[in-house]
């Protein structure tokens, strides 16, 4: 475990995100406590996947409740983006379309709780 970036992402159900991440982005799932928790490992990335009743999904003392969302994202390396893309369309929600930079290109889609995941191909 010492040799895992950890990433937490809050989700609305942990059973549709573990078969999301497993069945379409090549994670293995470490541990299953759904509905509350699970993690799922990538090469070196584990994500944590944390449901509603999870510690991470209380609420803060001045009432704030944490939520998927926002714009900070897993990053995940691909060979051809454009088959990903393929392969992926009518299963997720696109944020954008295949955007081209000089170190590459990216597009960025939700998670089933609306967690952003961006692809990345490399130039």
């Amino acid at each position: 475990m010492t040799d895992l970036v950890s990433v937490r992402y809050l989700v609305d159900d942990v059973e549709a995100s573990l078969a999301f991440y497993t069945e379409n982005l090549g994670f293995t799932v470490n541990t299953n406590f759904a509905p509350a928790f699970a993690d799922v490992v990538r090469g070196n990335l584990r994500l944590l996947l944390s449901g509603p009743t999870s510690s991470a999904g209380r609420e803060m003392p001045d009432g704030t409740k944490p939520g998927p969302g926002g714009w900070n994202r897993i990053h995940l390396i691909v060979d051809d983006i454009a088959a990903e893309v393929d392969r992926l369309q009518g299963l997720v929600r696109f944020r954008s379309d295949i955007v081209k930079g000089p170190g590459g290109q990216q597009i960025v889609f939700d998670d089933p709780s609306g967690n952003p995941v961006e692809l990345f191909q490399p130039a």
